[in-house]
């Protein structure tokens, strides 16, 4: 099976916690040979440096722990500060951490390519809070979610992804740009398969955790001519609930894209 099908499990479309492993180094280890990844962070980074990156002060001590960890990897200069350490990886990355209840709370860190969601309305904030606006996704995976960060050791990342729609090649989709989504009528060229791979590890020290994400885009038109990935797609779309296509702004082009796959 094609990575591009694996992205779409057998059976009707529900959330899912499935990870493998991988090694926190390898997920960070630069990937894009032509460095237009970098250029584009140190654009958002310039131009709306408190959109992108921030900290709240317990994440400090996550962030140096964080950095020390690059700098072991050579990826980084040791002590790292936040903004130096967003503009040379290519991955976006978050620090969590749990609060005196035991809730994990995002503590800040470098967002440059966000899937219609800002940084700034989250920080500080639960994962619950955080996952609220996601139809579902606490009722289905909220307890898991939480039980799954609670037991992770430091060592191996686990690795998951995620997937949606675009109208646009572009990485930056913070809800300040007002991107429009999909719509009618579909050119399939002009759509694209949004992939956020996730990765997830926890620091010996802080005990607190990383959660990473590499974007990548696939054109509708060249995934399609994967027939796996097309059934799987059609099939995740059929059987979607309603108010999650509506959250990830695909109702208003669904029915035509289901029949363009069949």
């Amino acid at each position: 099976m094609s990575a591009l099908a694996e992205l779409f499990p057998d059976g009707d479309h529900r959330f899912h916690l499935t990870l493998r492993h991988s090694e926190p180094r390898e997920f960070f280890t630069p990937r894009d040979e032509t460095g237009k990844i970098l250029v584009e962070r140190a654009r958002w980074l310039s131009e709306a440096p408190n959109r992108h990156a921030a900290l709240t002060p317990e994440g400090q001590p996550l962030l140096a722990e964080f950095a020390e960890a690059i700098a072991e990897w050579g990826l980084a200069p040791g002590r790292a500060m936040l903004t130096e350490l967003s503009a040379v990886l290519e991955p976006d990355f978050l620090f969590l951490s749990p609060d005196e209840a035991g809730a994990f709370r995002l503590r800040g860190g470098a967002l440059c390519f966000p899937t219609g969601w800002a940084l700034e309305e989250k920080m500080g904030h639960t994962l619950d809070f955080i996952h609220g606006v996601v139809p579902g996704l606490n009722l289905a995976l909220g307890s898991p979610i939480s039980l799954f960060l609670a037991r992770l050791k430091p060592g191996p990342a686990f690795i998951r992804d995620n997937w949606g729609l675009a109208a646009t090649a572009e990485l930056n989709l913070h809800p300040s740009r007002a991107v429009a989504p999909p719509a009618l009528p579909i050119a399939l060229d002009r759509l694209w398969l949004r992939v956020e791979h996730q990765a997830l590890f926890g620091l010996p020290s802080t005990r607190g955790i990383v959660f990473a994400i590499r974007i990548a885009l696939h054109r509708l038109d060249e995934v399609v001519r994967d027939t796996a990935a097309a059934t799987g797609l059609r099939r995740a779309l059929e059987s979607m609930p309603e108010a999650l296509a509506d959250y990830k702004r695909l109702a208003a082009i669904r029915s035509e894209l289901i029949a363009r796959l069949k």
